[in-house]
């Protein structure tokens, strides 16, 4: 089969199937199966595929078929201008927590010391290190096989992250100028409405924030103050409608500069604040 009879076939399926951008998927899994990209897509594209590329291909076409998502298919998300390895252990990262880390990366100094709850792939923890050098960084999640990925993700950057696994402070002894967290945010009554590809695939324990959404605010906020130093900052990913809520549990825990900041797409979807 050429490349342009195998992206008709693969676009055809994927459409099919209710993928939302069939055509452009179907792309990404034909330049990942056969490393190659759209110069030689365009010059090539009459050329026959191999039986062993067309038979990878025809593999990956059918399971994002399935909904299985990219990502996961292809083991990699890029996220800060980074490639991340992830797989279904960890939550793909997203556009949208970028905005936490730009925020951060303002306050980043030479010297500070962060913790990333849950942490994941390390996305979060990586890309401060690598944007904002000389700093001391622990990540940490409470599953182990996310904390694989994570320190996998770390050797590939090069960065020296301290890895703990621990669910939230738990095992956490020491105090810090900076946390930052994207913990499980999605009300557990709504993950039955979520995309398949989120629902099925991804990590429930990365996505279930309790009834309404609002658990682990609830316990890093009311502990954070134990494990930040004084004049910390605690900076928090949030759901587009929970900043009031978030912002008021921070205010009560005595935290000052409360704001919350707007993604691109103008989402509320960061608060941050000083203890």
């Amino acid at each position: 089969m050429t490349y342009r009879k195998a992206m008709e076939w693969g676009s055809g399926v994927l459409a099919l199937a209710g993928v939302e951008e069939a055509k452009l998927d179907a792309w990404l899994l034909l330049e990942t199966v056969c490393k190659i990209n759209r110069t030689f897509y365009y010059s090539h594209m009459d050329d026959e595929m191999t039986t062993e590329q067309y038979s990878e291909y025809e593999i990956a076409i059918r399971k994002r078929g399935e909904r299985i998502p990219l990502q996961y298919i292809t083991g990699e998300q890029e996220f800060m201008g980074l490639n991340f390895k992830v797989n279904s252990n960890v939550l793909i990262p997203r556009q949208d927590t970028e905005s936490l880390v730009e925020e951060a990366l303002k306050i980043c100094q030479p010297g500070m010391k962060i913790l990333d709850l849950c942490t994941g792939s390390g996305c979060i923890a990586i890309s401060l290190m690598k944007n904002a050098p000389g700093m001391t960084c622990t990540g940490s999640d409470i599953s182990k096989q996310a904390l694989l990925v994570a320190k996998e993700n770390g050797r590939m950057h090069e960065v020296v992250i301290d890895w703990v696994r621990s669910n939230l402070y738990e095992n956490i002894n020491e105090r810090f100028d900076l946390i930052v967290s994207n913990p499980p945010y999605i009300p557990g009554p709504q993950i039955l409405e979520l995309m398949p590809e989120v629902r099925d695939f991804e990590p429930v324990g990365a996505l279930d924030g309790g009834e309404d959404g609002l658990d682990f605010y609830r316990h890093i906020t009311a502990q954070s103050k134990d494990y930040l130093n004084k004049d910390g900052y605690l900076y928090l990913e949030i759901g587009y409608d929970q900043g009031p809520a978030v912002t008021n549990m921070m205010c009560a825990a005595g935290y000052r500069e409360v704001s919350v900041i707007r993604d691109l797409a103008r989402h509320e979807r960061i608060v941050k604040g000083r203890i």
